[in-house]
């Protein structure tokens, strides 16, 4: 294993970090909650956060790990009702056959 604990098959390569690059998931916002500081890479000048690659890819690892441990993809559940998370949410129902919610929903219908 690696020292981030990532096996070495799971590494990412150099075109896994510059698609992540191109689709600018480095780019963070103004604001900053306590909780996100350890993946915090550096503030820009102009008060933009630019978050970690690497340990956005070691969460990107282990989700994976999670997801592929479920036996059945339709126990699977996403959900966004943000614009920009909708199609995300929509492409990965489909390529792995669990569920989507996408787009508004009444709160606790999910958890109620």
């Amino acid at each position: 294993m690696s020292p981030s604990n990532t096996p070495a098959s799971m590494a990412a390569t150099s075109q896994d970090i510059e698609m992540l690059l191109a689709a600018q998931c480095h780019i963070g916002s103004k604001n900053l909650q306590v909780h996100m500081e350890p993946y915090l890479w550096k503030t820009r000048p102009d008060g933009v956060n630019v978050i970690n690659i690497g340990k956005t890819w070691e969460k990107i690892v282990l989700a994976a790990r999670i997801i592929v441990a479920i036996d059945n993809p339709a126990d699977i559940c996403v959900i966004s009702a943000r614009p920009y998370g909708q199609r995300a949410v929509l492409k990965f129902a489909a390529h792995t056959g669990a569920s989507a919610i996408a787009g508004r929903f009444t709160p606790g219908n999910f958890t109620n």
